[in-house]
């Protein structure tokens, strides 16, 4: 694989050595019964590459009787990026998709100029404790494809390319990445991978793409002599190479991800992203008074707008 022999940082070289534009550390909110840390948007940073949400879904044991229960609800002008190491989540939308997502696969749905779905747990799951720990992220769609025909697309664990060499693991899940790209389907040049190292071993991450970032899962990874725990969101800087480490102690898991910058700015408001307000404010409205098409399955129940 192209990362065997990664350089070290260079002792006294700026540019090896602080790499990292900035640090985010997600803020934590209870769910009942699980807990989500959200990386983005943060007040210190909005996006990462086309990222502009990045949510950790536990781990945790869900209890009998709890779980994931998401109503039916509206998306524009993004593409929601579902991705489990723990778990199941059942998926439903209304193109008719009916998909259930296990640890190692991805859906990615496209809302284009509208979608709904819902994301929950069958019911023959709910009568045992089980585990849930996922990442959910939305990818901004270019302003050129914000109106775009909504779509879903699932790709299973033998699917996604998997590379393993020197005690490093990496799944390409979107993008490409040392060499390899995911089938999915994306609508900008992007890269998104979940990567284990066993302890010790080292992977680089180039400077291909301008904007790069590194979620921690597990474990710590070493960055030029800087140490990292779990739930933190790392920027690098544009054009820096770096190195990235598992500690001797033990193995670490992570997500790398990022891309080119956006076409322009977007707005984010509840479940709908834009690049103009008048198109959220449409989107609002057509939600409020039933506009959007129902999720076949589950068209008896959603969640209101919010009144704010």
């Amino acid at each position: 694989m192209t990362w065997t022999g990664a350089p070290d940082p260079t002792p006294g070289d700026a540019r090896s050595c602080d790499a990292i534009e900035m640090i985010v550390m997600p803020r934590t909110s209870d769910l009942g019964g699980f807990e989500v840390r959200r990386a983005l948007p943060s007040a210190k940073r909005r996006m990462v590459g086309p990222f502009i949400f990045f949510d950790q879904i536990g781990p945790a044991e869900l209890l009998v009787g709890g779980g994931v229960d998401v109503r039916p609800h509206p998306h524009i002008g993004l593409a929601t990026v579902t991705y489990l190491f723990k778990g199941e989540i059942h998926h439903r939308d209304s193109l008719g998709s009916d998909q259930l997502i296990t640890p190692g696969a991805l859906n990615w749905m496209s809302a284009g100029r509208g979608i709904v779905h819902s994301e929950r747990e069958r019911s023959e799951r709910r009568s045992a404790p089980r585990d849930l720990f996922g990442i959910q992220s939305w990818v901004a769609l270019p302003e050129r494809q914000e109106e775009s025909d909504p779509g879903f697309w699932h790709h299973g664990t033998a699917d996604l390319p998997e590379m393993s060499a020197d005690g490093a693991t990496v799944r390409i899940i979107a993008g490409d990445l040392f060499g390899e790209r995911s089938p999915a389907t994306t609508a900008s040049e992007l890269f998104y991978a979940d990567v284990a190292l066993a302890a010790g071993a080292r992977i680089p991450l180039d400077a291909a793409h301008e904007e790069r970032g590194l979620y921690t899962l597990e474990g710590t990874v070493e960055i030029a002599d800087q140490s990292f725990g779990p739930g933190q969101l790392l920027v690098f800087r544009p054009g820096d190479p770096v190195t990235i480490r598992a500690s001797a102690a033990g193995p670490a898991r992570f997500m790398l991800l990022g891309g080119a910058p956006m076409d322009g700015p977007r707005h984010i408001w509840w479940n709908f992203v834009s690049s103009s307000k008048e198109r959220i404010e449409q989107a609002k409205e057509d939600w409020r008074r039933g506009r959007f098409d129902i999720v076949p399955g589950d068209e008896n129940d959603f969640i209101p707008l919010p009144e704010r």
